[in-house]
């Protein structure tokens, strides 16, 4: 880059045989600061994603030498300190070690010997034993790097921007994203986990330095003779000068990445931007001279298919998804309406139409998404660009650089992707012909956007209007479930006048009723929304405050006390709902599982549940967070649940299980799909029980949700899980106008 006038930044190396030979590590500090200066990168320089990545700022020579050892995958382990964790400590650690994203990943060897250990307990039992043995000793991975690249820290605008190539097959940047980082690293967490980082497209400069990011991209993707498509980040700094430091020829493809958040900006989804880089990539092939036959016939196919699918557009079902909502749960709304919008957009049978629904229970508003809206970062981000188009701004670039590619799009779309505007239901019912609610907590869980579809003739996916008011409700399911012989958790509700007439006393009542801990939670909000483990009377006191607080803004002693995190959600409300805690209880097994279940229509017309087998969900912390659930990358859950070590008892677990499960489903009237918390106790004499947590009736289908695990156990594919949730709405739909 440098020999082709690009400018670069100050740059050393430090070789892994000769920084574990040497004994003396402060004059690597010294030569490193003296060639590149501080503050300095540190890199591992065969690594993507910004893994083994450092800035050290300070003139610390045991963070130099930290940071020097991450570069190269090596963990040094101090035995005493070890010995000091208790067994949950040395579990997290263990997890944070054993994942590359934080630590050096598995396997690893072990110690001078060079022990090849392959899976975590093995880890543990050697760091066990070598702490009677010796103070310290070295980890390393089974792929390490054998130097560390050192840069010159550059200070400005981060950017990244994916350059393609055109109808003619020249060079084309997108408009490139300007990266907002929670902290001082782009790492593998803030690229491509939704919410960790801000993206803003185009980025926030002068139309003419924005061109000439674009320009030196295009140069550089030629230099370095790219084809396709490439991701370049850089920096701009203050003066203007443009660093490209990171060229990727392959890119992240998450549904949050670059790649995918730039093509919506010209009006491809990610369906069609991942259609373009294979027909492009047939077409770079066969100039290679290999192979031409056959993959001239296969560049054929793709075009007359893709002729086909713009012919039968008048035929597909449109289907509004609606997302965002103004709950707690509408940033995992959002994740799961692109997830659902892109599975139907893959498809010949549904044409997806994006609506973004806020406002308030007394007035929804519903907004038609242009595709690059909907893949902004999460909800309040889309509501603030709603805003914004509704006062009319629009960047003057973003409409050059669509006419740019406009010959590009057009080879792809089979409609306007870029059609925004404000639409009532009755407008909507125009548009569509049936609707996929993809929102969480109320007004989709609540009953009240059904009754709104309902009126206007719309059909939906998951459960009608009256059982949507029961399970939004976890104290009336609660009651209801009990007066079947279901079994759930002691409970009550604690409501905003009697905590202001007699605090108190209310809090005493609790204390002498349920002990410590107990689990304290809104009655009417969805899944892990500011569900809370109350340990003491403190916390139980603050869980109040907060929740019934007057302003929307957290308090910060609560906060505190709570240990909430800064950007965690916590609704106000004039009631919340108080339960024991759930323990073992002298049960040989326990475990928190997750079921979902799909409702089919059989030739007589009836309902009928097909329960999958349900997940085990293992929390990071005291309950499973909404990220835990949802997200990517957070949290775990394994399927099928781990009921019993014999294949033959954990069948009868499960369908023991399963069974109580579709008797929940049945009682509250459950249609379509849904998803049900649950724990279980297995005692020693084979006794199963199962204690109802709660009914999700619109579950989240972000891409990492377990209830695709376990569709997927069944037969479905992602896909044709949500047709089958479509179809028997439609199905429902057509059955009521007969009657």
């Amino acid at each position: 880059m440098e020999n082709a006038g690009f400018p670069c930044p100050k740059l050393t190396i430090i070789k892994r045989q000769e920084w574990l030979e040497a004994t003396d590590k402060s004059r690597f500090f010294d030569l490193a600061k003296e060639a590149v200066g501080l503050p300095m990168v540190l890199k591992a320089p065969n690594q993507g994603s910004s893994i083994g990545v450092s800035i050290l700022k300070e003139d610390s020579l045991e963070g130099f030498t930290a940071a020097i050892n991450k570069s190269l995958f090596l963990q040094e382990v101090d035995l005493k300190a070890w010995q000091q964790k208790n067994i949950d400590e040395k579990v997290v650690f263990l997890a944070v070690l054993t994942d590359i994203r934080e630590g050096i990943g598995m396997p690893v060897y072990a110690g001078e010997e060079q022990t090849l250990l392959h899976h975590p307990e093995e880890l543990l039992r050697y760091l066990n034993r070598k702490a009677e043995l010796q103070e310290r000793t070295i980890l390393t991975p089974l792929n390490s790097e054998e130097e560390v690249l050192l840069e010159s820290f550059i200070g400005g605008k981060e950017f990244s921007c994916i350059v393609v190539q055109n109808h003619l097959g020249q060079p084309m940047a997108l408009p490139p994203t300007q990266i907002i980082k929670s902290s001082d690293v782009f790492d593998y967490r803030a690229k491509y986990l939704p919410g960790v980082s801000r993206k803003i497209t185009p980025i926030d400069l002068p139309a003419q330095q924005i061109q000439q990011i674009r320009q030196e991209c295009c140069r550089l993707f030629e230099v370095l003779q790219c084809n396709v498509y490439a991701r370049i980040d850089g920096f701009i700094n203050e003066e203007g000068t443009i660093f490209l430091n990171d060229p990727n020829t392959t890119s992240g493809m998450l549904p949050s990445s670059f790649f995918f958040h730039q093509a919506a900006e010209i009006g491809l989804n990610p369906s069609q931007f991942l259609t373009y880089i294979i027909r492009t990539s047939l077409s770079e092939r066969i100039r290679t001279g290999k192979r031409n036959k056959e993959l001239r016939d296969q560049l054929q196919q793709l075009d007359g298919d893709l002729q086909r699918l713009r012919q039968q557009r008048s035929q597909k079902i449109r289907v509004a998804v609606v997302m965002g909502g103004y709950s707690s749960e509408r940033h995992i709304s959002v994740e799961s309406g692109r997830n659902i919008f892109e599975k139907l957009a893959s498809s010949v049978k549904y044409q997806p139409v994006p609506v973004f629904l806020t406002g308030s229970n007394e007035e929804h508003k519903l907004y038609l998404l242009p595709v690059n809206i909907m893949l902004k970062d999460n909800a309040d981000d889309i509501k603030e660009k709603v805003e914004a188009y509704l006062r009319g701004e629009h960047h003057p670039l973003l409409e050059q650089i669509i006419e740019e590619a406009r010959p590009l799009v057009n080879q792809y779309i089979d409609q306007d992707l870029l059609k925004f505007g404000p639409v009532s239901y009755e407008q909507l019912a125009r548009e569509v012909d049936a609707v996929f609610i993809a929102l969480h907590g109320r007004p989709g869980e609540d009953g009240a956007l059904q009754a709104r579809l309902e009126r206007v003739g719309l059909p939906y996916n998951g459960s009608g209007i009256e059982s949507s008011q029961l399970t939004i409700n976890k104290f009336e399911t609660n009651r209801r479930l009990r007066e079947h012989g279901i079994l759930v958790a002691r409970h009550r509700l604690v409501n905003r006048q009697e905590w202001d007439k007699n605090r108190q006393g209310v809090l005493d009542a609790l204390v002498q009723e349920f002990g410590f801990p107990l689990i304290a939670k809104p009655s009417d909000d969805g899944c892990s929304s500011a569900v809370k483990k109350i340990k003491n009377r403190q916390e139980l006191e603050a869980f109040g405050e907060m929740i019934f607080r007057e302003l929307p803004e957290l308090m910060a002693l609560p906060m505190k006390t709570l240990k909430l995190k800064p950007s965690e959600e916590f609704p106000q409300k004039d009631v919340f709902l108080v339960e024991e805690f759930i323990g073992r209880e002298g049960a040989k097994h326990f475990l928190e599982v997750t079921g979902g279940m799909l409702t089919l229509r059989n030739e007589q017309g009836q309902t009928e549940y097909l329960v999958f087998e349900p997940s085990e969900a293992l929390a990071g912390g005291e309950v499973l967070s909404l990220e835990e659930k949802f997200l990517a990358g957070e949290g775990q859950n394994i399927t099928p649940a781990r009921f019993a070590r014999t294949a033959e008892e954990n069948r009868r677990i499960s369908q023991e299980v399963r069974k109580e499960l579709e008797h929940v489903a049945r009682i509250a009237n459950i249609e379509g799909y849904a998803r049900i918390d649950a724990f279980v106790r297995v005692y020693e004499d084979g006794r199963v029980e199962t204690i109802i947590i709660e009914i999700n009736s619109l579950p989240g289908m972000t891409p990492a949700t377990c209830i695709f695990h376990q569709s997927a156990l069944n037969g479905y594919k992602p896909y044709e899980f949500i047709d089958a949730i479509l179809t028997y709405g439609i199905e429902r739909q057509r059955s009521k106008a007969t009657l």
